[in-house]
């Protein structure tokens, strides 16, 4: 049987990062991915933005980890050369209660130590003057990438430093070692892989991914809710150079703008609870009549939007670990020192701002592996 240090499952954004980060630090790492390419599931159906960090409670995993990854993202598209915009965003108040909201994010935000400034409505028109709005939260740091030239970045610096990433490769279940003996993961080509570590970064399939996991008492699994968000493209050119969010509501920010590095504009994801249990189930399809519901919301900050102008795009589907109307919670990264298996992480929830945090996520689950050896 061979064996290696450590197994990454998944080869989505953050599976590359954590893979490069624990190849980085002389591990022989191996990063496994069912797909025939890297980053085909919730990686390549995404807005592409670069948070910021305003939204997530102080002191979360979210916050600390969004933050933090915005750095070394943008520092990483700068030095390898990954199309990148720090195009900024507003998120817009289109009344005073609303407004009374951007006041408790503005206060949120300066706590999570991520730039904003407040705008009143002279202000934020003369910045977007087709905006509606009441005022106005400007966020510098907010920004857009190519999201696939990093993680082929990502996947070029884990391979440098002596990683693998071993495609077509999906993973049936993992054999836990106990007493110090290591991990044996089972592909579904019936082959065996032994491993001194295993992160499961398997994002839509990670709950389901670890319910196999023998050894891992299913306490620490929670349960998978998948919620699918539509994306509608603009036909023609949009009047903004920012992104523009509505005030957020509850866990959800609302029908938003986002602009790509072509200057393409799209409006999404909107919030569509899905029935589906398997990831193998789900429908990605955007059905054109929900752009109804879009025009109402999107009007509210921009008036002059045309009639008939939105077209379906794309859809993602976010690996959500609570359901409809329950609380949404923090990033799930749980290591040793939570389920009592040595060398195992599990990455549960990874829904946004993954991306933007992928870097630090990465940076954190080595923290967990080294804390665990000693």
């Amino acid at each position: 049987m061979d064996r290696v240090d450590t197994i990454v499952i998944g080869a989505g954004a953050v599976g590359l990062a954590v893979g490069r980060a624990l190849a980085g630090a002389g591990r022989e790492t191996i990063v496994v991915e069912a797909q025939p390419l890297i980053g085909q599931g919730v990686s390549s159906r995404n807005s592409e933005v670069i948070h910021a960090g305003l939204y997530y409670a102080t002191g979360s995993l979210k916050a600390r980890l969004c933050v933090r990854g915005k750095e070394l993202l943008y520092a990483l598209c700068a030095s390898h050369g990954v199309d990148h915009r720090r195009c900024g965003k507003l998120v817009v108040a289109t009344t005073e209660g609303e407004a009374a909201a951007l006041r408790v994010l503005q206060t949120r935000a300066a706590a999570n130590g991520v730039p904003v400034e407040w705008l009143d409505e002279r202000q934020a028109k003369a910045l977007e003057p087709a905006l509606h709005c009441v005022a106005a939260l400007s966020s510098p740091s907010t920004g857009i990438v190519d999201s696939h030239g990093f993680m082929l970045a990502l996947q070029g610096d884990l391979e440098r430093a002596g990683g693998m990433v071993a495609l077509g490769s999906p993973v049936d279940s993992v054999l836990l070692g106990a007493g110090g003996a290591p991990h044996v993961v089972r592909m579904a080509d019936g082959s065996e892989v032994a491993a001194r570590e295993v992160v499961n970064s398997a994002s839509l399939h990670a709950c389901a991914l670890a319910r196999r996991f023998q050894g891992l008492d299913p306490a620490f699994v929670p349960r998978e809710h998948f919620c699918k968000g539509n994306y509608y493209s603009l036909a023609g050119k949009a009047p903004f150079t920012h992104l523009i969010y509505p005030a957020p509501a509850d866990a959800w920010l609302g029908v938003h703008l986002t602009l790509d590095l072509g200057g393409q504009a799209k409006f999404g994801p909107d919030l569509e609870w899905l029935d589906a249990r398997r990831p193998e189930d789900i429908d990605y399809t955007v059905d054109p009549r929900r752009a109804d519901g879009f025009y109402a919301e999107v009007r509210r900050y921009w008036p002059a939007l045309p009639d008939g102008v939105l077209q379906p795009s794309y859809s993602g589907v976010r690996p959500k670990i609570y359901g409809p109307g329950e609380k949404a919670p923090d990033f799930r990264i749980d290591g040793p020192a939570l389920h009592g298996v040595p060398g195992l992480v599990n990455l549960f929830g990874i829904e946004s701002p993954g991306l933007t945090s992928s870097l630090a996520i990465a940076e954190h689950v080595v923290a967990l592996l080294e804390l665990a050896t000693g």
